[in-house]
């Protein structure tokens, strides 16, 4: 079979069929590569992309790099709703059919003991942000429609400047408060957490200021009481704002990561 192998992630054989279809990187529906009670989940692309020097001209391509791993999510999201899967990197590229199969050999021992551990289990990510501190602390004063006072003299305006330095602490505090006690209360619910660093709003495109950034590992059969765990937490908090997204193939738990073999 010409062109080389994307490969999505590795998983344990199943026969259920993934839901929806996934296109695949490429457009080529993923196939399983099974190998000594292994599966590595991949589709045959073409060279001319995925080669070496091709492949590191693409990875500037913004567009390009956004549809693959748009596509590389879909299939791992489908595996994930049938299986438990350890995701690779996304563009982890080999030769040919024997290359996988290589690597599933040389990794054997790393991928059954992260499927052991990680099987009917999903990551749930939580994260927490501060609302846009001017507007926590007009809200906080009830004065969130009107203009801030112009000062009448050099000690009103130090005074104005004491008040908000002053609010700003408190609405800081509140808001990193919160997050630790959702995290204490979440972490009891998962039986493993990650602590990521906070993302930049410049790059991420939120609002607001990223105070916690989490990963939970949850068994599946306990994901909808995570769920309400979280609503019940952020329920009648103001000033913050509570992301929660998942379920996840256990991105942060894995311990694998892929490697091009182009």
């Amino acid at each position: 079979m010409n062109g080389l192998r994307y490969v999505y992630a590795v998983c344990r054989p199943f026969r259920a069929a993934l839901e929806d279809g996934p296109a695949g990187v490429a457009g080529v529906p993923p196939r399983q590569l099974a190998h000594d009670g292994l599966v590595a989940v991949v589709s045959t692309v073409p060279e001319a992309e995925f080669a070496e020097e091709p492949l590191r001209a693409r990875l500037e391509d913004l567009d390009w790099l956004a549809a693959t791993a748009r596509a590389h999510q879909g299939v791992v999201d489908a595996l994930t709703a049938v299986t438990t899967p350890l995701p690779l990197r996304l563009a982890t590229v080999f030769r040919d059919d024997g290359g996988v199969r290589a690597m599933l050999q040389e990794r054997a021992d790393d991928f059954h003991r992260a499927l052991d551990r990680l099987d009917g289990r999903v990551e749930w990510g939580v994260k927490v942000y501060a609302q846009a501190e001017q507007a926590q602390v007009a809200e906080g004063a009830g004065k969130a429609a009107e203009p801030p006072r112009k000062p009448v003299s050099g000690r009103d305006y130090l005074r104005q400047r004491r008040v908000s330095r002053q609010a700003h602490g408190e609405m800081r505090e509140n808001t990193e408060r919160f997050a630790r006690r959702l995290h204490e209360n979440l972490s009891g619910c998962a039986e493993d957490f990650r602590l990521h660093a906070p993302q930049n709003p410049a790059l991420s495109g939120s609002s607001g200021r990223n105070v916690l950034n989490a990963a939970y590992l949850v068994p599946r059969s306990e994901s909808e009481a995570f769920v309400t765990k979280v609503d019940q937490e952020k329920s009648g908090i103001t000033g913050v704002r509570v992301e929660l997204t998942g379920p996840w193939a256990a991105y942060s738990f894995s311990g694998v990561e892929g490697r091009e073999g182009a």
